[in-house]
């Protein structure tokens, strides 16, 4: 017998037509579930009193799922996070850094249709999540979506419009479901040995992703940065990590490293990752205290950032673990 539990978050998936359009309504997607109760499979769900929108997510919500995983790790085998579509990809990165050590399977999934709709993806995302979940060598933090399974800390939410709402254009799937699943046992990350730790965010800080833009936008971020509003941020640039050399940016960047925080340089394209010397143009944030994001999502170095910051890290510690793979968010 494998025991799961499914917390509900809110999102698409649950909700139903009103007068105002679709919105969550409490206790339909507990009883919809039903329909997956097997006799080798047993699941609680927990429906959470204020089931939201995903875009209203924040750092205390997140503090409330993991407490609520922390607080069940030992009475169940594996976990499903039921979630809304939008900030997705930022929840399952959250969960990876910060559920290290965890030794167990938690799913996240959702859908792009309400379960009430007939047409629904629902359906399927949640039958493969629950799959997953009863993987008991599947050690890490994953997405169910589209009859795919992605490292939660490299999904991206791509498509609005269609089904295949995620991808992680990076690294390969962990699975695909089709008449038999396809386990890519190969892939999937090994218990780290770590001795779980249960965690809770430092809901006062201050993380922000800023997307470089021609013209004035290089001094704008710059100011920013330099400003004391923001304890870490991941820098959008350009190709391969590339920048102007506009001296408000580099100052910024300095300024943010000499407090103890951190910035780190991302990509803004979907595909590839940061070169620090593949041109000449990567080497000013490099030189002004930026760390190389790699090929890390906008997603995952905003969950790194905020996990590392709350855990305490400052300075060159936390410049360290910035650029360690910790939950395979780099390749």
């Amino acid at each position: 017998m494998t025991r799961l539990l499914v917390l509900y978050t809110g999102g698409t998936i649950g909700m139903d037509q009103t007068p105002d359009g679709l919105a969550p309504k409490p206790g339909l997607l507990p009883r919809l579930l039903e329909r997956f109760l097997k006799p080798d499979l047993q699941f609680d769900v927990v429906e959470y009193p204020s089931l939201i929108d995903s875009s209203a997510i924040t750092p205390a919500h997140w503090n409330q799922l993991l407490g609520d995983l922390s607080r069940e790790r030992d009475r169940y085998d594996g976990f499903v996070v039921i979630h809304g579509t939008d900030t997705m990809a930022y929840t399952a990165s959250l969960l990876a850094f910060a559920l290290r050590g965890f030794g167990k399977p938690v799913v996240v999934t959702g859908s792009q249709l309400p379960l009430v709709h007939p047409r629904s993806d629902g359906w399927s995302n949640i039958a493969d999540a629950l799959e997953a979940a009863c993987q008991r060598d599947l050690a890490e933090v994953v997405i169910a979506f589209d009859r795919l399974l992605l490292r939660g800390c490299r999904a991206r939410k791509l498509d609005a419009a269609g089904f295949s709402g995620f991808a992680s254009p990076n690294a390969a799937p962990l699975a695909r479901f089709g008449i038999q699943a396809d386990w890519r046992r190969e892939l999937w990350r090994k218990p780290d040995g770590d001795r779980f730790v249960p965690m809770a965010l430092d809901e006062r800080l201050r993380v922000a992703c800023l997307f470089l833009t021609p013209g004035h936008g290089a001094t704008l971020m710059g100011q920013m940065l330099a400003e004391d509003r923001l304890d870490g941020a991941a820098l959008m640039s350009y190709g391969n990590g590339n920048a102007p050399a506009e001296p408000a940016l580099l100052d910024g960047v300095a300024a943010l490293s000499a407090r103890g925080g951190a910035v780190l340089n991302l990509t803004q394209v979907t595909v590839g990752a940061v070169e620090v010397g593949a041109y000449a143009a990567s080497q000013p944030l490099a030189r002004a205290g930026a760390v190389p994001g790699a090929d890390m999502t906008p997603e995952a170095a905003v969950a790194k950032l905020t996990v590392l910051l709350s855990q305490g890290l400052r300075g060159e510690a936390l410049r360290a673990r910035l650029a360690e793979n910790l939950a395979g968010e780099i390749s």
